[in-house]
């Protein structure tokens, strides 16, 4: 039987991680997928122990980012669906079936999101699925709130690629992840391009994987990470955004800047922040830019109406979760997903 998708794996010193990932997917109810590896210059003894157990493995010479690694896998891949997996995760026995039967729903959908749960807190979401909003700030849907609450498949703005399964032919049209990232919002930057082009991105409940979180990186927040996820944010809006919209969101997005140089002020990342930004607005110009197509208006309009929806959702979800949290339960603190957008999902630089 030919496989219809493959898993694709990125991994830098994740030696702790890899055989508890690599087990839950053996133990998968649905088989015809194949698994690989994409190692990227590890020095903790993991590509000596893929290589040992003879797993399908691309090693890679040096870091190149969590972009270069997938998209070294999804190159090499010859299935028409690719699953990008976090290494510290462990997916459901039903996860693989359930992306399949998603993304084969219509081919207008180009990515499709799990439901990922907190490794240590499983009552509590991680993500379901990247949003973005007209203050220039990219979060995880439902980071913190119950599972219950997110049961139900949706369209969102972006597939969290720490657990997504992608229609591989889409990469040609719309292009691969940006290797200028290295890092932190590409994955909310393709999601942005397949809307661009007309595609979908849609969340499974029915796709469940426990995710550790910063399991890479090591922590939440970092100057490798806060300065990274700054630089990208300035890509992400100049690569996709015409000049017109740009105009219209100006003050938004300036407004969301000026609140997260006070958030990142307040936890001590204040100059990486503002690096992050400086090195962005300077090296912007070397990014391939969206180019705009007048077929293409409808979809600028629907995602600028999403943009505005986004900052409501989000503020209703930062709402929730101080109300649960007065309340006495455990509740995500502001900046998890406003501060360092996206940053919860990403780990793998």
């Amino acid at each position: 039987m030919t496989a219809t998708t493959t898993v694709i794996i990125p991994n830098y010193n994740g030696m702790k991680f890899l055989e508890p990932c690599l087990k839950a997917l053996q133990a998968q109810t649905y088989q015809n997928f194949k698994i690989l590896v994409v190692d990227n210059g590890s020095t903790d003894g993991s590509a000596q122990w893929l290589e040992e157990r003879g797993i399908d493995t691309i090693f890679l010479k040096e870091n190149t980012g969590f972009s270069g690694a997938v998209n070294t896998g999804i190159r090499a891949a010859d299935t028409p669906y690719v699953i990008l997996l976090n290494n510290d995760t462990e997916a459901d026995e039903y996860y693989v079936a359930e992306m399949v039967r998603a993304i084969e729903r219509s081919p207008k959908i180009f990515s499709v999101s799990s439901r990922m749960i907190q490794m240590y807190h499983p009552e509590l979401m991680d993500d379901a699925g990247d949003m973005y909003c007209i203050l220039g700030w990219a979060y995880q849907r439902g980071v913190g709130q119950s599972v219950r609450k997110y049961s139900h498949s949706r369209r969102v703005f972006s597939a969290c690629a720490g657990a997504a399964i992608y229609r591989r032919e889409v990469f040609e049209k719309i292009g691969y992840f940006d290797e200028m990232h290295f890092a932190y919002l590409e994955d909310l930057d393709v999601g942005y391009r397949a809307r661009i082009f007309g595609y979908d991105n849609v969340y499974c409940p029915a796709a469940i994987v426990r995710h550790v979180g910063s399991g890479t990186s090591g922590s939440k927040y970092n100057s490798f990470k806060v300065k990274l996820a700054a630089r990208n944010n300035v890509y992400l809006n100049y690569k996709n955004m015409p000049a017109l919209q740009l105009l219209i969101n100006a003050v938004p997005i300036g407004l969301g800047i000026l609140i997260k140089r006070g958030f990142f002020k307040k936890i001590g990342f204040e100059r990486d922040y503002m690096e992050g930004l400086r090195e962005g607005f300077a090296t912007a110009g070397k990014c391939r830019k969206v180019k705009f197509c007048r077929e293409h208006l409808k979809n600028y309009l629907l995602i600028e109406m999403e943009l505005i929806a986004g900052l409501f959702i989000y503020t209703w979800e930062f709402a929730s979760r101080k109300l649960s949290a007065k309340a006495g339960q455990t509740a995500a603190p502001m900046g998890q997903d406003n501060a360092a957008p996206a940053a919860g999902c990403r780990d793998d630089a």
